[in-house]
């Protein structure tokens, strides 16, 4: 259980809500009983467990206890995930921001704030972490036609507090950002505005944990096309060289997230953005493309 020593701290209680649920299901699935048999058997819904053991909600000790008691769980198994369900109560620093969070949007911060190094393919919009407050609002207003201007505003405050991982004197996170070409040349909110928001890539990408490259129109056909926009996020090894959690792809759509952690879903990922770093502009090149951009947008 060497797993469930990660401190939440920061991360909130996504990470060990995830853990817990994984230990959970295997030890469903060790006891041979599907999620139905074990609704059945604690007198919960199928959708209870589902989300136990997707790490979709927090857990009480006692809840732990008795699903240990169903499955047969050995008493050191059981007490360790009682302990490690108390630290599925904490909390991030976003739980603040809970009235205007998109749902499930918890989920992904907690990963975020987790993660030890975050690779991203954008296709059409600068990537939250790399957003200024400007260009942030205005796409989350596009985004959220009939919200008042206070939900905009918080929405807004929650991006730009997300980037403060970036700077964060502790093991801030690797960043590799592929842009398409087409994101510098769409000048969302005005060219003044975008001018402004390309001049702050070039600035984080001074920090020695963030890389951004372009994607040339002139690459032609690349994994990116085919892919669409996503991240994927790697995490922290334990002292014995595991990781603390599994890598997992996010991919966020105008109805809703989309998570993919499955092995063959990760590894394919994993080679596509691989091509896609190869097939992109070198740091320097991308550079000197961005400010070009800069350039031309203040003519």
């Amino acid at each position: 259980m060497t797993e469930g020593a990660t401190g939440s701290g920061a991360t909130g209680s996504t990470v060990p809500r995830r853990q817990l649920g994984r230990y959970l299901r295997d030890l469903r699935n060790k006891s041979c009983l599907t999620i139905r048999a074990a609704a059945e058997a604690l007198e919960w819904s199928e959708t209870k467990i589902w989300r136990i053991e997707n790490g979709h909600t927090s857990m009480r000790s006692h809840d732990v206890e008795t699903m240990c008691r169903i499955y047969g769980a050995p008493v050191d198994t059981t007490e360790a995930l009682m302990a490690l369900a108390k630290e599925t109560k904490a909390s991030g620093w976003w739980l603040s921001y809970s009235d205007v969070l998109p749902e499930g949007f918890d989920v992904y911060l907690g990963l975020e704030e987790a993660a030890a190094r975050l690779q991203s393919y954008q296709s059409e919009l600068i990537p939250g972490l790399l957003q200024t407050g400007p260009y942030a609002r205005t796409m989350i207003q596009a985004g959220r036609r009939g919200r008042s201007e206070a939900e905009i505003e918080r929405r807004v405050q929650i991006r730009i507090q997300r980037q403060a991982l970036l700077g964060r004197v502790t093991s801030p996170p690797q960043l590799n950002v592929v842009l398409n070409e087409a994101i510098l040349r769409r000048p969302v909110g005005g060219a003044k505005l975008m001018a402004a928001q390309l001049a702050h890539l070039l600035e984080v990408a001074e920090l020695a944990t963030v890389t951004i490259k372009v994607m040339p129109f002139d690459a032609g056909m690349h994994p990116g096309i085919v892919a669409r926009p996503f991240v994927m996020l790697d995490f922290p090894t334990n002292i014995n060289g595991t990781p603390t959690e599994p890598p997992v792809v996010y991919m966020d759509g105008f109805t809703g997230e989309l998570y993919l952690d499955k092995p063959h879903e990760v590894e394919q990922y994993s080679g596509a953005f691989t091509d896609l770093w190869s097939a992109s502009l070198d740091e320097a090149t991308s550079r000197s493309l961005i400010a070009d951009t800069v350039k031309e947008l203040g003519e």
